[in-house]
C-alpha cells in the first residue's frame, strides 16, 4: 500500500469555514500530524486515529515525521490553522522532500489542501478593506532578519498598499509593530485606518477598529493569534467597516460621461 501526505488548512478553525476537501481528507487519513492548537481545532473531526501532537518549535521534527509516515504507507494529514501555502509548513515540506531529490511525479504522492488564511477571514469581519492592491508582512524575525523586514514594510508603505501584518507581536517581541507604525508614519496620515481582529471566528474574537495615531492604545490586543490590517491612502471607516474603495464608481461616471446612453 502506498501512503500520502495531506498538508492540510483547516482555516480560522470554525468548521463552517473548511473547505469540503479539507474534511474530506481528514476523513481519509489515518494518521494525524500537527502543532497542538491546530490539531485540538479539528479534534471532533481525528477520532480514533493515530495523533502526533508538536510543540510550536518542532516543525523540523514534524516535517521529517510526516514524510516517514507517508511513506511507510500511512495516510498522513498535516494540518494547520489558515492556509498551510501562507507562512505555513507547506515550504519546509519541500524542502525536505527536495534535498532527498524526491520526484513530484513518480514519488510520494502530496497534496496541499489550501485553507482560508487570516488575511480572508479578518478582512471579511471588518469589511472590505482588501479591495486594491495588498502586501502582507509577518513581523516574526524569527526566520527573517528585522533589517528585511523593515525594507519590505517600507516599500509596502511607499507603493500605498493596504497592509496584512501577521504576527504582529508576543511577548519577546514589541518594538517590531511599533517601528512598523513609525515608518508608515512617514508615508500615511495619522488618521489611516487600523483594525485589529483577534481571534478571527473563534470564541476569543475580538475586534479594534482605530488608526494609525492610537494604535498603541490597543498593545493589549496584540498576539500571536492577532492580525492587523492597516489601510492605504484611500481606506476609509463606516460604522464599524473598513471600506477600501474599489474603484467602480469612478469606473461607471467616466464611462456614463463618455457615453450619455450608458445606463449603469
Amino acid at each position: 500500500m502506498s501512503g500520502k501526505l495531506y498538508i492540510v488548512g483547516v482555516g480560522p478553525g470554525h468548521h463552517d469555514h473548511m473547505t469540503f476537501r479539507a474534511k474530506q481528507v481528514i476523513a481519509e487519513s489515518d494518521t494525524i500530524v500537527g502543532y497542538e492548537t491546530y490539531v485540538n481545532l479539528v479534534s471532533d473531526l481525528i477520532e480514533g486515529k493515530t495523533i502526533y501532537r508538536y510543540a510550536m518549535t518542532q516543525e523540523v521534527e514534524r516535517a521529517h515525521q510526516c514524510i516517514d509516515l507517508a511513506k511507510s504507507g500511512k495516510i498522513v494529514s498535516l494540518v494547520s490553522s489558515g492556509d498551510p501555502g501562507i507562512y505555513g509548513m507547506a515550504g519546509l515540506i519541500y524542502e525536505t522532500l527536495a534535498e532527498t531529490g524526491w520526484n513530484p511525479h513518480d514519488g510520494l504522492e502530496v497534496e496541499i489542501v489550501p485553507g482560508v488564511s487570516a488575511l480572508n477571514s479578518c478582512a471579511s469581519i471588518i469589511g472590505s478593506p482588501l479591495m486594491t492592491d495588498f502586501a502582507v508582512v509577518s513581523m516574526s524575525d524569527l526566520l527573517v532578519p528585522w533589517e528585511i523586514i523593515e525594507k519590505r514594510v517600507t516599500a509596502a508603505a511607499e507603493g500605498d498598499f493596504v497592509i496584512v501584518i501577521y504576527n504582529p507581536a508576543s511577548k519577546k517581541r514589541i518594538h517590531q509593530l511599533q517601528d512598523t507604525r513609525k515608518i508608515l508614519l512617514k508615508h500615511r496620515k495619522p488618521t489611516t485606518p487600523v483594525a485589529i481582529i483577534k481571534g478571527a471566528f473563534r470564541e476569543s474574537q475580538n475586534i479594534v477598529l482605530t488608526d494609525l495615531e492610537n494604535l498603541p492604545n490597543f498593545s493589549d490586543q496584540l498576539g500571536m493569534i492577532s492580525t492587523v490590517i492597516i489601510g492605504n491612502s484611500s481606506t476609509y471607516t463606516y460604522r464599524d467597516l473598513m471600506i477600501n474603495p474599489r474603484g467602480y464608481k469612478s469606473k461607471y461616471n467616466l464611462e456614463e460621461q463618455t457615453n450619455p446612453d450608458l445606463k449603469v
